[in-house]
């Protein structure tokens, strides 16, 4: 009886550490991202104090999904 609890906790306790990681390293960067794609370019500079708060906060998330950041603005049109 006593085992059968010491495994339930133990695997409670494996479930929430894995979706706090989860959380940390996929869903927060990644909402981190679009709110920095979306306020790049017209941030004031306190939001943007904020903004670098953020990807110091996330920044192992940041690393895992900075493979696919692209904060190049969108191209010119140019009139010929």
């Amino acid at each position: 009886m006593i085992s059968n609890l010491l495994a339930d906790e133990t695997i409670l306790v494996a479930i929430l550490y894995l979706g706090l990681s989860v959380l940390y390293l996929l869903i927060i960067p990644a909402v981190v991202y679009f709110y920095l794609n979306s306020r790049w370019y017209v941030a004031s500079s306190i939001e943007r104090t904020f903004m670098y708060f953020l990807v110091f906060f996330c920044f192992p998330g940041m690393l895992l999904l900075s493979p696919f950041l692209n904060f190049r603005p969108s191209r010119r049109e140019l009139k010929a």
